[in-house]
């Protein structure tokens, strides 16, 4: 409860006030009806009433009524408002902080995972303060005033109540302990459902292309299954607790009726109206308590699970990234000098380095090149620079400035990367090459034609229908591989950065246009500095400077023609590729 409570906003604070206030106006008037009814009953059984009386009584317990009526609505109202507010300030709240996350936090939670704690687990945090806010208020208070109430009326009913309500509240306690592990199975198991609807989603050209429909099958209702045994076991367990609840009160009305019976035959005439008066407003006040506990067994249904998924939003929220904004901002002498000095890394979980004590300096106007085996540690050096991970030893410089010192948007309005797998967004084309903040103002028309152009993306776009304007499908499954790659190319030109990153990102083009592109970006990106991670050695036979990695260090660094004398590991790769004498004419 104080979880749900710490996040609340001030004017959260004063709705609650007010829902508090009119909540015991409301109690106030349901308890005030048995008290009319009991007049009521009294003058009924008295000779000489008038029927005006019992009108003016009845008229009463309308007021009353259509009171509580009205403040329910009004409160039903209140809850619903801080309830969806809470809900947005908490998803809002929630996904930035996914947002600032590292590639070391991303891993910790999974995609289908963190979906279940923004949707599921956010709405039964919505669902409990919307409705068990009511009842967690409402019980208590009414609970307190209607046994305050009838301690005074007979002690014999009093007992009994006590004795029923106690019996109530070991089944609660009993189904409580029984159900509590259950409801945290089912919230992991939601998010496997989520990651497998993911996976299945993703991959579903995959899944048909080999014919694996039944397996996939499989795999979704081994967990669909388990997560509704789990689901009809919790709920099993807790339909038990309704009809004791209506067993209770109907036992209890029964021993009432059947105790005043004995006790209304055994007393004076006199005295017979007055007990009977009081047993009719004892059995509505015993109603009110037993109501009460019956609310708090809905709120006792519903906390578990809310807890538990307050645990899970908090376990996301109170997860800090460990790559820290710097302070720096202010421009430097130095434009698009990228330098490693003794740099050494591995991964938080792991004992081994994927990259040993790398030391290189990519100049201004430099096309610096990274190639080796797979796993060698091309991509990990290139993500060190945006900060994607931050080095274990050593440091990456830019511009003569530690990258640590930076302010993460400073430092990435230097860079336009170009990620190894291409990543378009579920809209334009327009959008997706101008997406994002440069620094630098808006992104005009003519730069958006120019980085189409320089990409070699004009020509497929302009037969697009709406050309800049096509609406690109989610992971953009409308274009090609190759199309995806030459728009994430484009999104890095336009930006017009000081230093290019490129992971990997000519794989998916074809010789021919990967020469073009290559020509266009040399013309066009002669003042920046160029770093690009490949596997084929035409994309950068013509880079300045050639930096070979071998099992995480540089084993061969310098021009084309220098490393297939010097560099064993190139030489190797370079003639697996291509001719000898087309590698010796390059």
């Amino acid at each position: 409860m104080i979880k749900l409570l710490k996040n609340f906003k001030k004017i959260d604070f004063f709705y609650l006030l007010i829902v508090i206030g009119l909540i015991v106006f409301q109690v106030y008037l349901d308890l005030k009806l048995p008290d009319y009814m009991s007049n009521i009953t009294v003058l009924v059984k008295t000779e000489g009433s008038k029927i005006s009386d019992i009108l003016s009584e009845g008229s009463k317990m309308l007021l009353c009524a259509g009171g509580s009526l009205l403040s329910a609505i009004i409160v039903c109202y209140f809850t619903s408002l801080i309830s969806a507010r809470y809900s947005r300030n908490l998803r809002k709240k929630l996904f930035m902080n996914v947002e600032s996350f590292g590639m070391e936090e991303m891993k910790k939670f999974s995609t289908g995972s963190l979906i279940t704690r923004t949707t599921n687990d956010i709405t039964n945090v919505q669902m409990f303060i919307s409705m068990g806010m009511q009842m967690l208020i409402k019980a208590p208070i009414t609970a307190v005033w209607a046994i305050i109430k009838i301690l005074n009326k007979n002690l014999t009913w009093s007992v009994m109540t006590g004795g029923f309500v106690i019996a109530m509240l070991v089944v609660i306690g009993t189904l409580m302990s029984i159900v509590l592990s259950k409801f945290k199975i089912i919230q992991k198991l939601i998010d496997n459902i989520n990651s497998l609807m993911r996976e299945e989603l993703t991959g579903i050209r995959v899944v048909r292309a080999f014919n694996a429909e039944k397996y996939q099958n499989k795999k979704f209702s081994k967990v669909n299954n388990e997560l509704t045994k789990t689901n009809l076991f919790t709920q099993k367990a807790m339909s038990i607790m309704s009809p004791t609840m209506y067993l209770v009160m109907n036992l209890l009305t029964l021993g009432i009726y059947f105790l005043g019976a004995g006790l209304i035959e055994n007393a004076s005439l006199g005295s017979k109206i007055g007990l009977f008066s009081d047993m009719v407003v004892f059995s509505s006040y015993a109603m009110q308590v037993i109501m009460s506990f019956l609310m708090l067994a809905v709120i006792f249904i519903m906390y578990p699970r809310t807890s538990i998924s307050m645990d899970r939003i908090e376990e996301v929220i109170n997860t800090k990234s460990k790559i820290n904004d710097g302070t720096f901002k202010a421009l430097t002498r130095e434009k698009g000098e990228v330098e490693f000095k003794n740099v050494s890394f591995k991964y938080p979980d792991s004992e081994e380095y994927v990259l040993k004590d790398i030391s290189f300096t990519a100049k201004k106007g430099e096309t610096v090149a990274f190639i080796g085996s797979t796993g060698s540690g091309k991509s990990t050096l290139l993500n060190l620079i945006p900060r994607f991970y931050d080095v274990t030893e050593g440091e990456v410089k830019v511009d003569g400035v530690n990258v640590k010192e930076y302010t993460l948007k400073s430092l990435h309005n230097k860079l336009g990367y170009v990620s190894q797998k291409a990543m378009m967004f579920n809209d334009s084309v327009k959008d997706n090459v101008t997406y994002g903040d440069n620094g630098k103002g808006r992104i005009t028309k003519k730069k958006l034609s120019e980085a189409l152009e320089i990409s070699e993306s004009k020509e497929f776009v302009d037969k697009l229908e709406g050309k800049e304007n096509y609406k690109l499908a989610e992971g953009a499954i409308n274009v090609s591989g190759g199309q995806k790659q030459r728009l994430s190319i484009a999104r890095a030109i336009a930006r017009d950065p000081e230093i290019y990153l490129f992971d990997d990102t000519f794989s998916a083009l074809d010789y021919k246009t990967d020469a073009k592109l290559r020509s266009n970006l040399k013309k066009y990106t002669k003042d920046a500095t160029i770093l690009i991670v490949a596997q084929r050695i035409g994309t950068i036979m013509n880079a300045d400077k050639i930096i070979v990695l071998e099992d995480g260090k540089v084993v061969g660094m310098g021009r084309h023609k220098d490393l297939l004398k010097t560099c064993k590991v190139y030489k190797e790769i370079a003639y697996s590729q291509l001719g000898k004498e087309e590698l010796h004419n390059a």
